[in-house]
């Protein structure tokens, strides 16, 4: 028996959907759903005929009671520990609890409409700070929105929802900054800075201007990871460090990033030199030295800290004229100055361990109208020369 359907009035402006299902086999009683509609008479069929042909097509999803704030714990536990990385998990987990339920985990999962959203990410941009101090940024929002996104598309896929309302909403466009990149002279400025202050990080960041790496790949690196005679750098491992928590090692997160850098003399030499010190570290602290076989560490051969190196960094670039400089400018300063030299972005995109060409081409666009304007000349003088 197909499905049917009729309204019964309760109040003025209510009414409730009532459809007829097929008897129960085992109990032999008739089975119906209800659903309480308020509005016309016109939207409340226009509901009951959605539900209707959801049933037919056996998309009909049964109303949960359950709230979006309930939901989105859920999904933390079922869905994102199993499957996300620490520090990803550590992030969803905070915007959740101190964003997203807050704002939205009262109203009933199925009752959920793209307008709550909407409005949720409008009030976000203007006053969605904890500390409040204002709105949050067009990126944290965006990010809000890529969590609710993911969150309820699993919500669909588990039949909890007929629909993603996330998909019907304009989430805030976030325009990527202008990458920050240090010309040559610049470069020489910093390190030049670094090395009179007799610097700790001194070959650390002399290692980051010429290979590019991120930071948690190179206080990843182990002396294992480096052939000194090829002059080659295997990213084979990242340090991550959480809040509160101890480091830990992780492979990259892609494939792309698991790669063989090429070192340039200049960072041999230094890498070298950093080994000599460690082997002098290591005989004079004795049982002391805690070897983790990194190339980069601290005096006793423990991990560096991430939250110490960005610290230190900060103080060297304000002390080199470059206060606004980032550790992570290292590696756009890199990317940079190889595709001025004229270098294939391909090759660039492999140093740096992008997952597509696309990436590296977007992130780094302000190189391009140079690049545009050299070609041009190279093919004039090419044909010049053919005449």
């Amino acid at each position: 028996m197909m499905p049917t359907g009729h309204l019964e009035k309760r109040y003025k402006s209510s009414w409730t959907i009532v459809i007829e299902l097929d008897r129960d086999p085992v109990t032999g009683k008739r089975k119906r759903i209800t659903k309480s509609v308020k509005g016309t008479k016109k939207e409340a069929e226009k509901e009951m005929v959605r539900m209707l042909n959801e049933l037919e097509r056996g998309t009909y999803v049964e109303p949960s009671g359950m709230t979006v704030g309930e939901y989105l714990l859920h999904w933390l536990e079922a869905y994102c520990k199993p499957n996300l990385a620490p520090k990803t998990l550590q992030s969803y987990s905070y915007i959740i609890h101190q964003h997203l339920i807050p704002a939205l985990g009262h109203i009933k999962l199925d009752k959920l409409q793209p307008l709550h959203l909407q409005e949720y990410y409008s009030k976000a941009l203007q006053s969605g700070r904890k500390d409040g101090k204002g709105g949050l940024s067009l990126r944290s929002v965006q990010y809000h929105h890529r969590i609710l996104h993911e969150a309820l598309g699993h919500a669909l896929k588990w039949q909890l929802v007929h629909r993603n309302v996330a998909e019907a909403v304009e989430a805030p466009r976030y325009k990527r900054p202008d990458v920050k990149a240090l010309s040559p002279e610049e470069v020489n400025k910093l390190l030049a800075k670094a090395k009179e202050i007799n610097h700790p990080d001194y070959a650390l960041l002399v290692t980051a201007v010429y290979t590019g790496m991120r930071q948690g790949e190179l206080l990843g690196l182990r002396w294992q990871d480096i052939d000194m005679t090829a002059g080659v750098a295997y990213v084979r491992q990242i340090l991550q460090k959480l809040p509160g928590q101890p480091v830990m090692f992780k492979e990259p997160k892609t494939q792309a990033g698991k790669r063989q850098v090429v070192l340039s003399p200049a960072v041999i030499d230094i890498l070298k030199a950093a080994k000599k010190q460690q082997a002098e570290n290591r005989l004079r602290l004795g049982q002391a030295y805690q070897d983790y076989g990194l190339v980069f560490c601290r005096e006793n051969g423990l991990p560096l800290d991430p939250f110490t190196v960005t610290h230190r960094f900060k103080k060297l670039a304000k002390l080199a004229g470059f206060p606004e400089l980032r550790f992570h400018d290292l590696r756009h300063t890199h990317a940079t100055l190889l595709l001025a030299q004229g270098v294939h972005p391909k090759v660039v995109q492999e140093r740096l361990g992008h997952r597509s060409i696309t990436l590296t081409l977007d992130t780094y666009s302000h190189v391009l109208p140079t690049l545009q304007k050299e070609a041009a000349a190279k093919v004039e003088e090419a044909l010049k020369h053919s005449k």
